[in-house]
């Protein structure tokens, strides 16, 4: 913590657990973006807002995980990023469904939301089965596509910009559904509702014939088949290394390498520049945390752990 406190000012700590440091990183993220929306004009701040609603839909998950185990209210208020909802002006909706204790009084008080449709079939998928996975996808399938509505409001050079940011993001998303179906032996039909129509290297075509794939082995070498043969990566010299161990992290590299990559290029102009800038903070910052930070976070508890529980208090 005093190593990285000086990249992440204003960091509070009074419980030194995973989840206490991870929202007080994201929380630092979510400040920065709150400050760029303030002075923002108003393309930037549509996207900036929907780009937050990430962390609305974390928040949402938040309170029904917790009604699932039987928390508190105040306990899952502590898992709560009231910021988030302030700069999205919905400070009452998420005030309103904390008091709220059951599924089926979370599931009534959404019906008339966006977020209606994902929490019905999450909820019913999770009383049948007992997987929270589905509903937690089904809420990431709408982030995803509430951005996907944005991008006709757009400039030329936002929508550049900002639609490629979105279509990678979503391309990412596909595969992430795709490879953790695999893994966990989801229905066919199941997945294919989980994916989004919107693509930057695939097709619906390449979708369809990866959904029928069961090993992971085999979508593996897939995907890096079909990613080695795309022109525009050849041509950016952006290596195509896909780790098993960690898929989720390979794949979001190849993706913001060739983003990074792509527009570097157009950074002498002072409208790219701008729009760059803060899409590169956001990417980065956000990547830092879940990729970089959080794993050695986690490193560094489990190894305190297990050195303690072996009798050496000196680690």
């Amino acid at each position: 913590m005093e190593f990285i406190s000086p990249y992440y000012p204003e960091i509070k700590i009074s419980d030194y657990n995973i989840m206490e440091i991870e929202q007080a990183l994201f929380h630092i993220l979510i400040k920065l973006i709150g400050r760029i929306l303030y002075f923002s004009p108003d393309n930037m701040k549509l996207f900036l807002k929907a780009y937050l609603l990430k962390y609305e839909i974390s928040n949402i998950k938040q309170i029904i995980l917790g009604s699932i185990i039987g928390i508190s209210k105040s306990e899952k208020s502590k898992r709560i990023n009231y910021l988030v909802e302030e700069y999205l002006e919905r400070s009452d909706f998420i005030k309103d469904l904390l008091e709220i204790t059951s599924l089926e009084e979370i599931q009534f008080y959404m019906k008339n939301t966006r977020y209606n449709k994902p929490i019905r079939e999450g909820i019913l998928y999770f009383k049948n089965t007992n997987e929270i996975f589905i509903l937690e996808a089904f809420l990431d399938k709408l982030y995803y596509e509430n951005l996907i509505l944005t991008k006709h409001f757009y400039d030329k050079k936002e929508k550049a910009m900002i639609s490629l940011f979105i279509d990678y993001s979503a391309e990412v998303y596909n595969l992430r559904i795709l490879s953790r179906a695999i893994i966990n032996h989801f229905d066919k039909n199941l997945t294919s509702q989980l994916l989004i129509r919107e693509y930057l290297f695939l097709s619906q075509e390449k979708i369809d014939a990866l959904l029928e794939i069961n090993d992971i082995d085999k979508f593996i070498s897939e995907i890096q088949k079909f990613l080695n043969s795309i022109k525009e990566l050849k041509e950016l010299y952006i290596p195509i290394n896909i780790n098993k161990k960690h898929l989720r992290w390979s794949l979001e590299g190849i993706y913001q390498n060739y983003y990074f990559k792509k527009f570097q290029l157009k950074i002498d102009d002072f409208e790219y520049f701008t729009i760059y800038r803060i899409l590169e903070l956001i990417i980065k910052k956000e990547k830092e945390i879940k990729f970089n930070i959080m794993p050695n976070v986690i490193r560094i508890i489990h190894e305190k752990y297990e050195s303690l529980k072996n009798g050496n208090e000196n680690i």
